[in-house]
Protein backbone atom coordinates (compact mmCIF):
# COMPACT_ATOMS: atom_id res chain seq x y z
CA UNK A 1 0.00 0.00 0.00
CA UNK A 2 1.32 3.46 -0.98
CA UNK A 3 0.54 6.23 1.50
CA UNK A 4 -0.29 9.72 0.28
CA UNK A 5 1.20 12.70 2.11
CA UNK A 6 0.12 16.32 1.75
CA UNK A 7 2.92 18.90 2.23
CA UNK A 8 1.78 22.48 2.92
CA UNK A 9 4.28 25.36 3.02
CA UNK A 10 4.28 28.83 1.52
CA UNK A 11 8.00 28.54 0.73
CA UNK A 12 8.35 26.79 -2.63
CA UNK A 13 11.87 25.45 -2.04
CA UNK A 14 10.87 23.82 1.26
CA UNK A 15 7.68 22.13 0.05
CA UNK A 16 9.22 20.90 -3.21
CA UNK A 17 12.37 19.73 -1.43
CA UNK A 18 10.32 17.80 1.13
CA UNK A 19 8.15 16.33 -1.61
CA UNK A 20 11.16 15.13 -3.62
CA UNK A 21 12.74 13.51 -0.55
CA UNK A 22 9.52 11.79 0.56
CA UNK A 23 8.94 10.40 -2.92
CA UNK A 24 12.33 8.67 -2.71
CA UNK A 25 11.00 7.10 0.50
CA UNK A 26 8.17 5.54 -1.54
CA UNK A 27 5.36 7.96 -0.63
CA UNK A 28 2.86 9.55 -2.99
CA UNK A 29 3.20 13.30 -2.30
CA UNK A 30 1.05 16.28 -3.25
CA UNK A 31 1.73 19.92 -2.31
CA UNK A 32 -0.16 23.05 -1.37
CA UNK A 33 1.27 26.54 -0.98
CA UNK A 34 -1.11 27.72 1.76
CA UNK A 35 -3.59 26.48 4.34
CA UNK A 36 -6.68 27.21 2.26
CA UNK A 37 -5.43 25.16 -0.67
CA UNK A 38 -4.37 22.42 1.74
CA UNK A 39 -7.84 22.31 3.28
CA UNK A 40 -9.42 21.90 -0.15
CA UNK A 41 -7.07 19.03 -1.03
CA UNK A 42 -7.72 17.36 2.32
CA UNK A 43 -11.47 17.45 1.71
CA UNK A 44 -11.06 15.66 -1.60
CA UNK A 45 -10.01 12.63 0.44
CA UNK A 46 -7.33 9.96 0.01
CA UNK A 47 -4.79 11.77 2.24
CA UNK A 48 -3.03 9.70 4.92
CA UNK A 49 -0.82 12.32 6.61
CA UNK A 50 -0.26 16.09 6.50
CA UNK A 51 2.97 18.04 7.01
CA UNK A 52 2.23 21.74 7.37
CA UNK A 53 4.08 24.91 8.16
CA UNK A 54 2.79 26.77 11.20
CA UNK A 55 3.04 30.35 9.94
CA UNK A 56 1.42 30.96 6.53
CA UNK A 57 -0.65 33.70 4.91
CA UNK A 58 -4.40 33.13 5.20
CA UNK A 59 -5.31 29.94 7.01
CA UNK A 60 -2.38 29.23 9.33
CA UNK A 61 -1.18 25.77 10.32
CA UNK A 62 -2.84 25.98 13.75
CA UNK A 63 -6.30 26.81 12.36
CA UNK A 64 -5.92 24.25 9.59
CA UNK A 65 -5.10 21.55 12.13
CA UNK A 66 -8.14 22.48 14.25
CA UNK A 67 -10.42 22.09 11.21
CA UNK A 68 -8.85 18.77 10.21
CA UNK A 69 -9.08 17.25 13.70
CA UNK A 70 -12.65 18.50 14.15
CA UNK A 71 -13.59 16.60 11.00
CA UNK A 72 -11.26 13.59 11.45
CA UNK A 73 -10.21 13.08 15.09
CA UNK A 74 -6.80 11.45 15.40
CA UNK A 75 -5.68 12.35 11.88
CA UNK A 76 -1.84 12.65 11.83
CA UNK A 77 -0.63 16.22 11.35
CA UNK A 78 3.06 17.07 11.67
CA UNK A 79 3.80 20.76 12.27
CA UNK A 80 6.90 22.52 10.90
CA UNK A 81 8.07 25.49 12.97
CA UNK A 82 10.46 28.35 12.33
CA UNK A 83 12.52 30.39 14.75
CA UNK A 84 10.62 31.78 17.74
CA UNK A 85 7.55 29.54 17.35
CA UNK A 86 8.66 26.64 19.54
CA UNK A 87 6.24 27.44 22.39
CA UNK A 88 3.37 27.70 19.93
CA UNK A 89 4.32 24.36 18.42
CA UNK A 90 4.25 22.72 21.85
CA UNK A 91 0.82 24.22 22.41
CA UNK A 92 -0.42 22.92 19.04
CA UNK A 93 0.88 19.45 19.87
CA UNK A 94 -1.17 19.49 23.04
CA UNK A 95 -4.16 20.39 20.91
CA UNK A 96 -3.77 17.21 18.88
CA UNK A 97 -0.91 17.57 16.41
CA UNK A 98 0.99 14.30 15.99
CA UNK A 99 4.39 15.98 16.38
CA UNK A 100 6.44 19.03 15.35
CA UNK A 101 9.85 19.67 13.82
CA UNK A 102 11.94 22.81 13.72
CA UNK A 103 13.31 24.22 10.49
CA UNK A 104 15.68 23.41 8.88
CA UNK A 105 14.14 19.93 8.92
CA UNK A 106 16.21 16.85 9.77
CA UNK A 107 14.94 14.63 6.96
CA UNK A 108 15.91 11.31 8.56
CA UNK A 109 14.17 12.38 11.76
CA UNK A 110 11.12 13.39 9.72
CA UNK A 111 11.07 9.97 7.98
CA UNK A 112 11.03 8.24 11.34
CA UNK A 113 8.17 10.40 12.62
CA UNK A 114 6.15 9.80 9.46
CA UNK A 115 6.67 6.04 9.66
CA UNK A 116 5.54 5.93 13.30
CA UNK A 117 2.54 8.17 12.62
CA UNK A 118 1.34 6.02 9.71
CA UNK A 119 1.86 2.78 11.67
CA UNK A 120 -0.19 4.20 14.52
CA UNK A 121 -2.90 5.35 12.08
CA UNK A 122 -3.10 1.89 10.50
CA UNK A 123 -3.32 0.28 13.94
CA UNK A 124 -6.07 2.73 14.88
CA UNK A 125 -8.12 1.81 11.81
CA UNK A 126 -7.59 -1.93 12.31
CA UNK A 127 -8.70 -1.67 15.95
CA UNK A 128 -11.70 0.39 14.93
CA UNK A 129 -12.70 -2.17 12.31
CA UNK A 130 -12.35 -4.96 14.85
CA UNK A 131 -14.42 -2.98 17.36
CA UNK A 132 -17.09 -2.27 14.75
CA UNK A 133 -17.21 -5.94 13.76
CA UNK A 134 -17.50 -7.04 17.38
CA UNK A 135 -20.19 -4.44 17.97
CA UNK A 136 -22.07 -5.62 14.88
CA UNK A 137 -21.86 -9.23 16.00
CA UNK A 138 -23.04 -8.30 19.48
CA UNK A 139 -25.92 -6.29 18.03
CA UNK A 140 -27.11 -9.25 16.02
CA UNK A 141 -25.94 -12.05 18.30
CA UNK A 142 -29.29 -13.83 18.00
CA UNK A 143 -29.21 -13.78 14.18
CA UNK A 144 -26.62 -16.24 12.90
CA UNK A 145 -25.15 -16.01 9.41
CA UNK A 146 -23.03 -13.93 7.09
CA UNK A 147 -24.65 -14.33 3.66
CA UNK A 148 -25.10 -11.31 1.42
CA UNK A 149 -28.88 -11.35 1.98
CA UNK A 150 -28.42 -11.36 5.74
CA UNK A 151 -25.89 -8.53 5.62
CA UNK A 152 -28.44 -6.46 3.69
CA UNK A 153 -30.94 -7.15 6.48
CA UNK A 154 -28.40 -6.03 9.10
CA UNK A 155 -27.89 -2.81 7.17
CA UNK A 156 -31.65 -2.12 6.98
CA UNK A 157 -32.09 -2.85 10.69
CA UNK A 158 -29.31 -0.43 11.58
CA UNK A 159 -30.94 2.31 9.51
CA UNK A 160 -34.56 1.72 10.55
CA UNK A 161 -34.28 0.68 14.21
CA UNK A 162 -33.57 4.15 15.69
CA UNK A 163 -36.59 5.66 13.89
CA UNK A 164 -40.30 5.62 14.76
CA UNK A 165 -41.32 3.96 11.48
CA UNK A 166 -43.55 0.90 11.43
CA UNK A 167 -41.79 -2.15 10.00
CA UNK A 168 -43.21 -5.12 8.14
CA UNK A 169 -41.10 -8.29 8.18
CA UNK A 170 -41.93 -10.79 5.46
CA UNK A 171 -40.73 -14.31 4.77
CA UNK A 172 -41.63 -17.97 4.98
CA UNK A 173 -42.32 -19.70 8.28
CA UNK A 174 -39.17 -20.62 10.17
CA UNK A 175 -36.81 -18.05 8.60
CA UNK A 176 -36.34 -16.09 11.84
CA UNK A 177 -38.71 -13.11 11.50
CA UNK A 178 -39.12 -12.89 15.28
CA UNK A 179 -35.34 -12.64 15.73
CA UNK A 180 -35.32 -9.68 13.34
CA UNK A 181 -38.02 -8.02 15.45
CA UNK A 182 -35.91 -8.62 18.57
CA UNK A 183 -32.90 -6.98 16.93
CA UNK A 184 -34.92 -3.95 15.81
CA UNK A 185 -36.22 -3.38 19.33
CA UNK A 186 -32.78 -3.89 20.89
CA UNK A 187 -31.26 -1.23 18.60
CA UNK A 188 -34.14 1.22 18.96
CA UNK A 189 -34.49 4.16 21.34
CA UNK A 190 -37.29 2.18 23.01
CA UNK A 191 -35.08 -0.67 24.18
CA UNK A 192 -35.50 0.28 27.86
CA UNK A 193 -39.24 -0.35 27.52
CA UNK A 194 -41.06 -3.64 26.85
CA UNK A 195 -41.11 -5.64 23.64
CA UNK A 196 -44.56 -7.27 23.74
CA UNK A 197 -45.34 -10.07 21.28
CA UNK A 198 -48.73 -11.26 20.00
CA UNK A 199 -49.19 -14.30 17.76
CA UNK A 200 -52.26 -13.16 15.85
CA UNK A 201 -52.99 -16.55 14.26
CA UNK A 202 -53.24 -18.28 17.64
CA UNK A 203 -56.30 -16.32 18.81
CA UNK A 204 -59.89 -16.09 17.61
CA UNK A 205 -61.02 -12.64 16.49
CA UNK A 206 -63.05 -11.97 19.66
CA UNK A 207 -60.15 -12.95 21.90
CA UNK A 208 -57.57 -11.08 19.81
CA UNK A 209 -59.47 -7.79 20.18
CA UNK A 210 -59.42 -8.11 23.98
CA UNK A 211 -55.79 -9.27 23.89
CA UNK A 212 -54.70 -6.22 21.93
CA UNK A 213 -56.85 -3.46 23.44
CA UNK A 214 -57.86 -4.87 26.83
CA UNK A 215 -61.41 -4.87 28.21
CA UNK A 216 -63.54 -3.39 30.98
CA UNK A 217 -65.27 -5.43 33.64
CA UNK A 218 -68.52 -6.88 32.27
CA UNK A 219 -67.64 -6.12 28.65
CA UNK A 220 -68.57 -9.70 27.72
CA UNK A 221 -69.33 -12.98 29.42
CA UNK A 222 -66.34 -13.97 31.51
CA UNK A 223 -64.93 -10.42 31.79
CA UNK A 224 -65.02 -10.42 35.59
CA UNK A 225 -62.45 -7.64 35.96
CA UNK A 226 -60.75 -4.90 34.00
CA UNK A 227 -57.78 -6.06 31.95
CA UNK A 228 -55.05 -4.12 30.16
CA UNK A 229 -54.31 -5.10 26.57
CA UNK A 230 -50.99 -5.54 24.84
CA UNK A 231 -50.98 -1.95 23.58
CA UNK A 232 -51.03 -0.67 27.16
CA UNK A 233 -48.49 -3.23 28.33
CA UNK A 234 -46.14 -2.17 25.53
CA UNK A 235 -46.47 1.55 26.30
CA UNK A 236 -43.21 3.34 25.48
CA UNK A 237 -41.86 0.20 23.83
CA UNK A 238 -42.56 -2.05 20.86
CA UNK A 239 -45.50 -4.26 19.92
CA UNK A 240 -44.66 -7.21 17.65
CA UNK A 241 -47.67 -8.55 15.75
CA UNK A 242 -46.71 -11.93 14.32
CA UNK A 243 -48.74 -13.37 11.42
CA UNK A 244 -50.54 -10.07 10.88
CA UNK A 245 -52.08 -11.49 7.70
CA UNK A 246 -54.38 -13.72 9.77
CA UNK A 247 -56.35 -10.97 11.54
CA UNK A 248 -59.96 -10.34 10.52
CA UNK A 249 -61.35 -7.15 8.99
CA UNK A 250 -62.95 -5.76 12.18
CA UNK A 251 -59.60 -5.94 14.02
CA UNK A 252 -57.84 -4.48 10.99
CA UNK A 253 -60.05 -1.37 11.21
CA UNK A 254 -59.26 -0.84 14.90
CA UNK A 255 -55.56 -1.44 14.33
CA UNK A 256 -55.57 1.11 11.50
CA UNK A 257 -57.07 3.71 13.83
CA UNK A 258 -54.32 3.12 16.40
CA UNK A 259 -51.65 3.58 13.72
CA UNK A 260 -53.28 6.75 12.42
CA UNK A 261 -54.44 8.45 15.63
CA UNK A 262 -52.28 6.78 18.29
CA UNK A 263 -55.42 6.21 20.38
CA UNK A 264 -57.79 3.36 21.29
CA UNK A 265 -60.47 2.26 23.79
CA UNK A 266 -60.67 -0.97 25.73
CA UNK A 267 -63.43 -3.39 24.71
CA UNK A 268 -66.59 -2.20 26.48
CA UNK A 269 -64.92 1.03 27.57
CA UNK A 270 -65.41 4.72 26.71
CA UNK A 271 -62.13 6.19 27.96
CA UNK A 272 -59.68 6.98 25.14
CA UNK A 273 -56.15 5.79 25.85
CA UNK A 274 -53.01 7.12 24.16
CA UNK A 275 -50.90 4.49 22.39
CA UNK A 276 -47.19 5.31 22.59
CA UNK A 277 -46.10 2.13 20.81
CA UNK A 278 -43.88 1.27 17.85
CA UNK A 279 -45.43 -1.42 15.65
CA UNK A 280 -43.45 -4.24 14.06
CA UNK A 281 -45.53 -6.75 12.12
CA UNK A 282 -44.60 -10.01 10.44
CA UNK A 283 -46.28 -12.31 7.96
CA UNK A 284 -45.59 -15.34 5.79
CA UNK A 285 -48.42 -14.33 3.44
CA UNK A 286 -48.30 -12.20 0.31
CA UNK A 287 -50.33 -9.27 1.64
CA UNK A 288 -50.66 -7.67 -1.79
CA UNK A 289 -52.35 -10.84 -2.98
CA UNK A 290 -54.53 -10.81 0.15
CA UNK A 291 -55.53 -7.22 -0.66
CA UNK A 292 -56.62 -8.26 -4.16
CA UNK A 293 -58.71 -11.05 -2.62
CA UNK A 294 -60.34 -8.59 -0.23
CA UNK A 295 -58.87 -10.23 2.85
CA UNK A 296 -56.55 -7.41 3.92
CA UNK A 297 -57.03 -3.65 3.94
CA UNK A 298 -54.77 -1.76 1.57
CA UNK A 299 -54.64 1.32 3.85
CA UNK A 300 -53.50 -0.82 6.77
CA UNK A 301 -50.84 -2.46 4.59
CA UNK A 302 -49.34 0.91 3.70
CA UNK A 303 -49.36 1.97 7.36
CA UNK A 304 -47.52 -1.19 8.38
CA UNK A 305 -45.16 -1.38 5.40
CA UNK A 306 -43.26 1.89 5.90
CA UNK A 307 -40.06 -0.19 5.98
CA UNK A 308 -40.08 -3.71 4.59
CA UNK A 309 -37.55 -6.33 5.62
CA UNK A 310 -37.75 -9.56 3.65
CA UNK A 311 -35.98 -12.52 5.23
CA UNK A 312 -34.95 -14.98 2.49
CA UNK A 313 -35.56 -18.72 2.93
CA UNK A 314 -32.63 -20.91 3.92
CA UNK A 315 -32.45 -22.49 0.44
CA UNK A 316 -31.52 -19.03 -0.90
CA UNK A 317 -28.82 -18.42 1.73
CA UNK A 318 -27.03 -21.74 1.89
CA UNK A 319 -23.82 -19.87 2.75
CA UNK A 320 -25.25 -19.68 6.28
CA UNK A 321 -25.87 -23.41 6.72
CA UNK A 322 -22.35 -24.23 8.05
CA UNK A 323 -22.44 -21.36 10.56
CA UNK A 324 -25.95 -22.26 11.73
CA UNK A 325 -25.13 -25.97 11.90
CA UNK A 326 -22.05 -25.38 14.06
CA UNK A 327 -24.00 -23.09 16.39
CA UNK A 328 -26.83 -25.61 16.83
CA UNK A 329 -24.33 -28.44 17.21
CA UNK A 330 -22.60 -26.69 20.11
CA UNK A 331 -25.92 -25.78 21.71
CA UNK A 332 -27.40 -29.28 21.64
CA UNK A 333 -24.17 -31.08 22.49
CA UNK A 334 -23.95 -28.98 25.66
CA UNK A 335 -27.66 -29.36 26.42
CA UNK A 336 -27.48 -33.16 26.08
CA UNK A 337 -24.07 -33.46 27.75
CA UNK A 338 -22.54 -35.10 24.67
CA UNK A 339 -19.08 -34.70 23.14
CA UNK A 340 -20.28 -34.37 19.54
CA UNK A 341 -17.98 -31.83 17.90
CA UNK A 342 -18.14 -32.21 14.08
CA UNK A 343 -20.29 -33.11 11.08
CA UNK A 344 -18.54 -35.34 8.59
CA UNK A 345 -18.20 -34.53 4.89
CA UNK A 346 -21.03 -36.71 3.55
CA UNK A 347 -23.48 -35.50 6.18
CA UNK A 348 -22.46 -31.93 5.44
CA UNK A 349 -23.09 -32.51 1.73
CA UNK A 350 -26.61 -33.77 2.53
CA UNK A 351 -27.33 -30.59 4.49
CA UNK A 352 -26.26 -28.53 1.47
CA UNK A 353 -28.31 -30.61 -0.98
CA UNK A 354 -31.56 -30.34 0.99
CA UNK A 355 -34.08 -27.58 0.11
CA UNK A 356 -35.14 -26.84 3.73
CA UNK A 357 -38.90 -26.18 3.33
CA UNK A 358 -39.02 -25.64 7.10
CA UNK A 359 -36.09 -23.22 6.94
CA UNK A 360 -33.93 -22.54 10.02
CA UNK A 361 -36.46 -24.14 12.35
CA UNK A 362 -36.12 -27.39 10.40
CA UNK A 363 -32.31 -27.17 10.38
CA UNK A 364 -32.33 -26.66 14.13
CA UNK A 365 -34.54 -29.72 14.64
CA UNK A 366 -32.36 -31.73 12.25
CA UNK A 367 -29.15 -30.97 14.16
CA UNK A 368 -30.82 -31.61 17.52
CA UNK A 369 -32.00 -35.00 16.30
CA UNK A 370 -28.55 -35.83 14.91
CA UNK A 371 -26.83 -34.91 18.18
CA UNK A 372 -29.24 -37.10 20.12
CA UNK A 373 -28.77 -40.07 17.78
CA UNK A 374 -25.01 -39.73 17.38
CA UNK A 375 -22.99 -42.32 19.34
CA UNK A 376 -19.54 -40.90 18.55
CA UNK A 377 -18.12 -37.39 18.45
CA UNK A 378 -18.81 -36.97 14.72
CA UNK A 379 -22.25 -36.77 13.08
CA UNK A 380 -22.58 -39.02 10.01
CA UNK A 381 -25.35 -39.46 7.44
CA UNK A 382 -26.77 -42.31 9.52
CA UNK A 383 -27.33 -39.90 12.41
CA UNK A 384 -29.42 -37.52 10.31
CA UNK A 385 -33.25 -37.83 10.12
CA UNK A 386 -34.62 -40.27 7.47
CA UNK A 387 -35.39 -37.52 4.94
CA UNK A 388 -31.68 -36.75 4.63
CA UNK A 389 -30.53 -40.35 4.21
CA UNK A 390 -32.50 -40.72 0.98
CA UNK A 391 -30.94 -37.68 -0.72
CA UNK A 392 -28.92 -38.63 -3.78
CA UNK A 393 -25.19 -37.94 -3.72
CA UNK A 394 -25.29 -37.19 -7.45
CA UNK A 395 -23.61 -33.86 -8.02
CA UNK A 396 -25.62 -31.07 -9.63
CA UNK A 397 -25.95 -27.31 -9.39
CA UNK A 398 -29.27 -25.49 -9.66
CA UNK A 399 -29.34 -21.86 -10.78
CA UNK A 400 -32.54 -19.88 -11.06
CA UNK A 401 -33.44 -18.36 -14.42
CA UNK A 402 -32.66 -14.64 -14.33
CA UNK A 403 -29.76 -14.88 -11.87
CA UNK A 404 -26.97 -12.39 -12.57
CA UNK A 405 -23.56 -13.54 -13.77
CA UNK A 406 -22.05 -12.72 -10.39
CA UNK A 407 -24.73 -14.77 -8.63
CA UNK A 408 -24.16 -17.70 -11.02
CA UNK A 409 -20.40 -17.61 -10.48
CA UNK A 410 -20.85 -17.46 -6.71
CA UNK A 411 -23.21 -20.45 -6.68
CA UNK A 412 -20.91 -22.51 -8.93
CA UNK A 413 -17.86 -21.77 -6.76
CA UNK A 414 -19.76 -22.41 -3.52
CA UNK A 415 -21.27 -25.72 -4.65
CA UNK A 416 -18.02 -26.94 -6.21
CA UNK A 417 -16.11 -26.11 -3.01
CA UNK A 418 -18.71 -28.08 -1.06
CA UNK A 419 -18.42 -31.03 -3.46
CA UNK A 420 -14.64 -30.94 -3.04
CA UNK A 421 -15.13 -31.06 0.75
CA UNK A 422 -13.56 -27.65 1.25
CA UNK A 423 -10.36 -28.52 -0.62
CA UNK A 424 -9.48 -25.28 -2.42
CA UNK A 425 -6.76 -26.77 -4.66
CA UNK A 426 -9.14 -29.45 -5.90
CA UNK A 427 -11.89 -26.87 -6.36
CA UNK A 428 -9.59 -24.63 -8.43
CA UNK A 429 -8.58 -27.60 -10.62
CA UNK A 430 -12.20 -28.63 -11.18
CA UNK A 431 -13.17 -25.06 -12.12
CA UNK A 432 -10.13 -24.66 -14.35
CA UNK A 433 -8.78 -21.60 -12.56
CA UNK A 434 -5.68 -20.88 -10.49
CA UNK A 435 -5.70 -21.24 -6.71
CA UNK A 436 -4.94 -17.53 -6.25
CA UNK A 437 -7.88 -16.63 -8.50
CA UNK A 438 -10.13 -18.91 -6.47
CA UNK A 439 -8.97 -17.36 -3.18
CA UNK A 440 -9.63 -13.88 -4.55
CA UNK A 441 -13.13 -14.85 -5.67
CA UNK A 442 -13.87 -16.55 -2.33
CA UNK A 443 -12.96 -13.30 -0.62
CA UNK A 444 -14.94 -11.24 -3.13
CA UNK A 445 -18.08 -13.34 -2.57
CA UNK A 446 -17.49 -13.60 1.19
CA UNK A 447 -17.15 -17.37 1.01
CA UNK A 448 -13.98 -17.55 3.10
CA UNK A 449 -10.86 -16.77 1.14
CA UNK A 450 -8.16 -17.62 3.70
CA UNK A 451 -5.53 -20.25 3.04
CA UNK A 452 -6.77 -22.70 5.65
CA UNK A 453 -9.10 -25.51 4.74
CA UNK A 454 -12.27 -25.15 6.82
CA UNK A 455 -14.26 -27.92 8.46
CA UNK A 456 -17.76 -27.82 9.92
Amino acid sequence: MTFRILVIDDEKNIREGLAEYLRTDGYDVICAENGDEGWQLFNKGDIDLIITDLKMPGLCGEELMKKILAQSPGFPVIILTGHGTFDIAVSVTRMGAWDFLSKPVDLKHLSLKIKRALETRELFFKNRLISEELERKNQFKSIIGNSRGLRDIFDTINKAAPTKASILITGESGVGKELVADAIHDLSTRNNFPLVKVHCAALASSLLESELFGHEKGAFTGAVSQRKGRFELASGGTLFLDEIGEIEQNIQIKLLRVLQEKKFERVGGEKTIDADVRIIAATNKDLKSEIEKGNFREDLFFRLNVVNIHVPPLRERKDDIPILAVSFLKEFAKENNKSVAHINEKARARLYAYDWPGNIRELRNCIESAVVMCQTNIITVDDLPPAFRSISDESKIEIKLGASMDECEKIIIQETLSFCKGNKSKTADMLGIGRKTLLRKLTEYNLGGNEEETEV
